[in-house]
């Protein structure tokens, strides 16, 4: 038989086996992340200098556009939930404030 179905035969058994109460099966309790903040352009922009990132290294760093990076300053356009998380990494200082290659 192939693994595959090796595999799920195991996983099935081990369903029928805990409905019968045969198997205790292990959980873990995780933490799930609050939101992301929200950032206003101004926010965004102090974020920016407070790293000493110019426009173009910024959008390097968060992996978008220096067009995007502007929106966001001047209010044109809100950050997206991933978006807003990674500028929450860097205004926290998670991340590091220079790039050496820069």
């Amino acid at each position: 038989m192939s693994k595959l179905f090796e595999d799920l035969k195991e996983g099935l058994e081990e369903v029928v086996a805990y409905e019968k109460g045969k198997k205790k099966l292990r959980t873990r309790k995780i933490k799930v992340p609050e939101p992301p903040s929200q950032y206003t352009a101004k926010d965004i922009k102090k974020i920016r200098n407070k790293a000493h990132y110019s426009q173009s290294v910024f959008a390097d760093v968060l992996n978008v556009s220096i067009k995007t990076v502007q929106a966001w300053e001047s209010g044109y356009r809100i950050p997206s939930h991933v978006a807003m998380r990674l500028l929450e990494i860097v205004d926290k200082g998670y991340y590091p404030p220079q790039i050496s290659s820069y």
